[in-house]
């Protein structure tokens, strides 16, 4: 599993002309999965998600947590993340979870996110077409890989 976090003081997601989306001060997730992924994989990453000190507290240190600052989330599933660019110009998506795969994956992260905060985690549509706006507060932008534990 792959995901961007974004520390943003807005963000959504619409979908053909809708909103489907949308937070104020939070974390905004780029998501993406391989077959691979297991439910250790993914309690890791919802963990240290939800715990990442990544906000300022009163000094402007980044000490508090998006729990902390009783921040919001938005997760969007993003097969794109696991584009392999190796050969030639044509990005490769073979690395990425066919969606018989990854969805059961993302809708287990988005509960296990849902656990850890406290409250309902907004969400895109998997595989829908969306355009995702945001301001990046920071900016601050974060990607991790639980295949790279030990870097994170």
């Amino acid at each position: 599993m792959r995901i961007v976090i974004q520390r943003v003081t807005q963000a959504s997601v619409e979908i053909e002309g809708s909103i489907k989306g949308q937070i104020g001060t939070g974390l905004l997730l780029l998501a993406g999965f391989t077959a691979e992924d297991t439910e250790e994989d993914l309690k890791w990453m919802a963990g240290k998600v939800t715990q990442l000190r990544i906000f300022s507290d009163a000094d402007g240190k980044m000490n508090l947590s998006v729990q902390d600052v009783q921040g919001d989330m938005l997760v969007i599933s993003q097969f794109t993340l696991y584009a392999s660019t190796k050969k030639g110009n044509r990005p490769s998506y073979i690395n990425a979870a066919a969606p018989a795969i990854a969805i059961p994956l993302y809708e287990r992260f988005i509960a296990l996110l849902e656990t850890a905060l406290g409250k309902k985690v907004q969400t895109g549509e998997f595989g829908a077409d969306m355009k995702v706006s945001l301001l990046n507060d920071g900016p601050v932008t974060i990607v991790m890989d639980t295949q790279q534990k030990d870097i994170f």
